[in-house]
């Protein structure tokens, strides 16, 4: 018997490789943008995670789901990602926490999802050649045909994948960090600013740690315009994540140019590139990006290393930065620019997540540090 008579799904990359395995999850077909994640565990954030929207997503960690998925820890409404590929699914999952099994929610969500393909030959592939459009099957097992679409299949460059995840309309935030996250409930802070969250595909930890830090959050669209939000009155805005190439996005770049030096501003990943990109810096593509929750970044204002948890296929051209951006932080694998801020302006930004959930938490001071550029323009303000 044929190996594709065996196989239930079936990957073929532009590049002209193809991967047989089983098929679990949804059925169907989709193409997007194959990319690996080095994490060992947080797949359930990562499913949810709106940063990968577009994408087909490998995990480099062997097995995949032994705890399950619970909705306490979910950073969306549901997954966002084309499909997930693994080496091997736990089918048993064990956990006190544990709602449902991966391949049940997966399943439900519409999400295909592929295993028993030789992971660690894919992401050697991805890495040396760098990410590539891909085609993951289970209708359709014939590796020409589906190289030839995975070929005629449009770039993730220039494409806005924001309009498929940012919110349709503002709501107010209000949850805060829970019993399996940093920091407890009692530690949070009172209320102390309001904050307009600007959504452009958010995780929601973001959001609980916003709240954690006493801030009062409005999140509105990626769309909205500089006079919609300066009309909510904030004592700052947040810059989100999300999916994809930054530059298309002009009217978030617009919003953001017309609201510095107005507000305090602090951008994470999608939002840390569009700051950069409003400020007059350019953004480039990265061979295969970063995405894991183990990477070394050095904070350049005190020396200190921080593991950080990241997720992004474009960066800052250090090459394009404008005189009034210094460098605050540097990724140590590839010496990337990590975080920067306006020396004119009370605005500042990191790629990495320091929110992240079931990650590294060394950069969870950041949500501090705007706390402290929004008590410096109070102060300005009433002087």
């Amino acid at each position: 018997m044929s190996q594709e008579a065996k196989s239930s799904a079936c990957l073929a990359l532009a590049d002209g490789s193809v991967f047989f395995g089983s098929a679990f999850g949804a059925s169907g077909e989709v193409t997007g943008e194959v990319v690996f994640n080095t994490s060992m565990t947080g797949y359930g954030e990562i499913l949810t995670d709106p940063s990968y929207c577009g994408q087909i997503v490998t995990m480099t960690y062997p097995l995949i789901g032994n705890y399950g998925i619970n909705f306490e820890d979910v950073e969306s409404n549901g997954p966002r990602l084309r499909a997930f590929v693994v080496r091997e699914l736990c089918r048993a999952p064990s956990n006190f926490r544990s709602e449902l099994s991966l391949d049940d929610y997966l399943r439900k969500a519409g999400v295909i999802g592929l295993e028993g393909i030789d992971t660690r030959s894919l992401v050697r592939r991805l890495r040396s050649q760098g990410s590539v459009t891909g085609v993951l099957s289970t209708v359709d097992l014939d590796p020409q045909s589906l190289i030839a679409k995975a070929q005629a299949a449009p770039s993730i460059v220039g494409q806005d994948l924001v309009q498929e995840v940012m919110p349709a309309a503002s709501f107010a935030w209000t949850e805060r960090l829970g019993n399996f996250a940093t920091l407890a409930p009692q530690d949070s802070q009172p209320t102390r600013y309001h904050v307009v969250a600007i959504d452009y595909g958010m995780k929601w930890n973001i959001l609980r740690h916003l709240t954690q830090v006493g801030c009062r959050v409005t999140v509105v669209p990626g769309t909205s315009t500089a006079a919609e939000i300066l009309a909510l009155q904030p004592d700052g805005v947040f810059l989100s994540n999300g999916p994809g190439d930054p530059e298309p996005l002009t009217y978030a770049i617009r919003t953001i140019r017309e609201l510095l030096g107005k507000l305090p501003i602090f951008g994470i990943c999608l939002g840390h590139q569009l700051l950069g990109l409003a400020a007059g810096a350019r953004t480039y593509k990265l061979k295969f990006g970063h995405r894991g929750a183990n990477q070394p970044v050095m904070n350049l204002r005190n020396s200190k290393v921080e593991i950080t948890s990241q997720n992004h296929g474009f960066a800052i051209d250090a090459l394009t930065l404008p005189a009034n951006i210094e460098v605050t932080h540097r990724n140590l694998n590839d010496q990337t620019i990590e975080g920067m801020r306006l020396t004119d302006q009370p605005a500042f930004s990191v790629q990495y997540h320091p929110e992240a959930a079931a990650g590294p938490h060394d950069s969870a001071y950041l949500f501090e540090e705007f706390c402290s550029l929004m008590d410096l323009s109070v102060e300005k303000m009433k002087a």
